[in-house]
């Protein structure tokens, strides 16, 4: 899954794969903005097949995080 989510966050801001890890952060480290980073769920709730709560989504602040909430949504 890694992989796949880092195929997306590359479409939204300017990152190189090979530098984003699960520990990198969504604001901090890879430069996305509010707009960016819902614009973003939006596309892997339609490609994971899932229904993301805004609420929930509020808490993540990493790669990893995003991972463990889509992971935790498909069970």
């Amino acid at each position: 899954m890694l992989e796949e989510l880092k195929s997306v966050i590359c479409e939204y801001v300017e990152a190189e794969p090979e530098n984003i890890t699960e520990s990198s952060r969504f604001v901090e480290d890879l430069g996305f903005n509010s707009y960016d980073f819902m614009s973003m769920v939006g596309q892997l709730e339609d490609q994971f097949d899932i229904e993301v709560n805004e609420r929930d989504v509020v808490n993540v602040k990493t790669v990893g995080d995003a991972i463990a909430y889509i992971q935790s949504l498909q069970e």
